[in-house]
């Protein structure tokens, strides 16, 4: 297995992470408050990552900046990464706050596929055209899939099309920088800043401010849902899905990568199916194939000669 199908299956099995990650969300995962969530997840991410490497460590797998020059380098693309990662998940948590649809949410989310081989054609990453007509089947293929009703845009969608803009930034500075440095312990800073940058309004929004004050809050934590939609979200979601992407995306073209990645919404439909019930309309199958599809149709290199 060369290793461009080995970064493509890995990219694969996060968007599986992600998908089931929504049902999670939805079962117990908002009764903290969009910040304190994803502020707590990212940090029992940051955690399990740092314990991580350690083991790697002794396995050769991973390995300390060798220079302050690698230092510097992984601390300020981990710093950009969780920048960006804080926005891009707050965001999306507070638009669907504010009212969004799930599947709206979904749709626009993934719209960074078309943001970022445009973004790319300015850092001189080109893509061949059949990646192109990839992404205008997947879009299609989201759209079938998220979309039930009228398309609108409403204030909720502004702030998710931010959301989109700010994880391609994301995408595109793991894939300029996030090869010179050591995955795991990329994953681990990353996680730590958007941890802390999330638990500012937490502090304030929802923390300070909870009827009954801290102690009525603190009591928050006696639920096992809570504690086990946490610990999935930060262990799996965070530490193995987004270590997942940066270890992926390595020799891959940032635009295939997004492709693989927007397969998180038709893993999510399936988990819903699986997990909660639900059923899947012919319009919802019809978005999946058409985004299998495309992922098939982004992998044909036609330069290639029989």
């Amino acid at each position: 297995m060369n290793i461009k199908t080995r970064n493509s299956l890995l990219l694969g099995f996060a968007s599986i992470i992600w998908g089931i990650s929504f049902v999670v969300q939805q079962v117990g995962g908002m009764e903290l408050g969009a910040y304190t969530f994803n502020g707590l997840r990212m940090l029992i991410g940051a955690l399990a990552v740092y314990l991580a490497t350690f083991i790697f460590d002794r396995k050769g797998y991973s390995s300390k900046p060798a220079s302050p020059a690698d230092r510097k380098m992984l601390w300020l693309t981990g710093l950009a990464c969780g920048v960006f990662l804080a926005i891009a998940t707050n965001l999306q948590q507070v638009a669907l706050n504010y009212g969004g649809s799930t599947g709206k949410a979904g749709f626009l989310t993934a719209v960074y596929i078309l943001i970022v081989p445009i973004f790319g054609l300015f850092f001189g990453t080109k893509c061949r055209w059949n990646v192109w007509v990839s992404v205008a089947i997947a879009l299609a293929g989201l759209y079938f899939l998220c979309i039930r009703d009228t398309f609108s845009l409403q204030t909720p969608d502004l702030l998710l099309l931010g959301c989109a803009l700010t994880f391609s930034f994301q995408i595109i500075t793991i894939d300029r920088f996030g090869g010179k440095c050591d995955g795991l312990r990329l994953s681990a800073i990353e996680f730590l800043i958007t941890g802390i940058i999330s638990l500012v309004p937490a502090l304030l929004f929802e923390i300070i401010p909870y009827e009954g004050g801290f102690g009525q809050w603190i009591t928050l934590f006696a639920s096992g849902k809570v504690w086990f939609t946490l610990l999935y979200m930060g262990c799996l979601s965070c530490a193995v899905g987004y270590t997942l992407q940066i270890i992926g995306m390595r020799g891959l073209n940032p635009t295939v990568a997004s492709l693989l990645m927007s397969l998180e919404s038709v893993f999510a439909l399936l988990a819903g199916v699986v997990f909660l019930k639900q059923t899947m309309s012919g319009r919802e199958l019809f978005g999946c194939l058409l985004m299998f599809a495309a992922i098939v149709l982004s992998q044909i290199n036609f330069s290639r000669r029989s």
